[in-house]
């Protein structure tokens, strides 16, 4: 089993990303973010917390989201692996992965950090709220909070798994493919050792 992080600030390029990692590698997409929202379509007790924590750029509690990463992997015990998108966000949850991971009998293989500078970032999130429908990203001030908020409690996870020897830095801006490119030339000799 191989399972990885895509790690990176809020618009660096995950999602899109993700979808193209998951056709050529066969993983199992594991987004916090998607899991949210189909709760908060939904319109769940969960989904309405979370919806009124997201919209002002606040994180949803560890325990909620480290429950829902146990249940996703008890629901694929046969799957090649496992691409984690938006998680862990903090290092309590990067902590809470390791020890869920170490239970299940596997671990993080490889983090892969998307650098992308925070101008560029606020401009693809607002662009992004013309085409999803995701009306919380079209606010440059919540935005900007967002990315203040990534940068205190998200960024240090890149050092937590830094100390693991566990991260790669991958440029990402440039076209979708070039930055897939980089992705995979960072994924590939893990696959092949």
């Amino acid at each position: 089993m191989f399972n990885l992080v895509l790690f990176g600030p809020p618009g660096s390029g995950k999602g899109t990303q993700s979808e193209k990692l998951i056709e050529k590698y066969g993983l199992i997409h594991l987004s916090t973010g998607d899991l949210l929202r189909k709760e908060m379509k939904a319109g769940t007790p969960l989904g309405n917390e979370a919806k009124s924590l997201i919209e002002k750029g606040q994180l949803v509690p560890d325990e909620v989201v480290v429950g829902m990463i146990s249940s996703a992997l008890d629901a694929n015990p046969d799957a090649k692996g496992f691409l984690f998108d938006g998680f862990p966000r903090t290092i309590a949850q990067a902590e809470a992965l390791d020890k869920l991971l170490t239970l299940k009998k596997t671990a993080i293989h490889a983090v892969l950090f998307l650098m992308v500078n925070e101008e560029e970032l606020i401009n693809r999130l607002v662009g992004r709220a013309k085409t999803s429908g995701r009306l919380d990203d079209a606010d440059p001030e919540i935005q900007r909070n967002r990315q203040a908020v990534y940068k205190n409690e998200t960024l240090p996870v890149a050092g937590y798994y830094q100390n693991q020897d566990k991260v790669s830095r991958v440029e990402g801006e440039g076209t979708i493919d070039e930055i897939f490119d980089r992705i995979c030339s960072n994924i590939d000799p893990l696959l092949e050792a």
